[in-house]
């Protein structure tokens, strides 16, 4: 477990991991890493294979953390899990838009959606 607060509060439905970003500003280099490591933890020591990522607590997301999203959504696809994204709001949508990344992501309306045949 990396060292630092822990940035995620991570629920468990059913077999579905619920990964709920707790800061509002994703923007420091040190809090994406330690976001970064929990999230990639799920997947590498907890073998977690259907992931939800909840952005409803977040206002603004750096372009390094996006890295390390699609960097997450490798780990998930090579280990044969789904990752979902949900709750997004309309002005960190359009970044994913204008980027193409809501072409990569399965990205949901909420939570209630993302679990859904997951």
């Amino acid at each position: 477990m990396a060292s630092g607060k822990r940035r995620l509060d991570i629920e468990t439905i059913g077999d579905v991991t619920v990964a709920k970003f707790v800061d509002k500003k994703i923007l420091d280099e040190t809090n994406i890493q330690i976001i970064g490591n929990q999230l990639f933890g799920l997947v590498e020591d907890d073998g977690r294979k259907k992931i939800i990522l909840d952005f409803s607590n977040v206002e603004y997301l750096s372009s390094a953390a996006l890295g390390k999203l699609i960097t997450m959504d490798k780990k998930v696809k090579s280990a044969g899990g789904k990752l979902r994204l949900c709750s997004i709001r309309p002005d960190i949508y359009e970044v994913f838009a204008i980027t193409k990344l809501n072409q990569v992501f399965d990205i949901k309306d909420d939570q209630d959606q993302a679990l859904e045949g997951l």
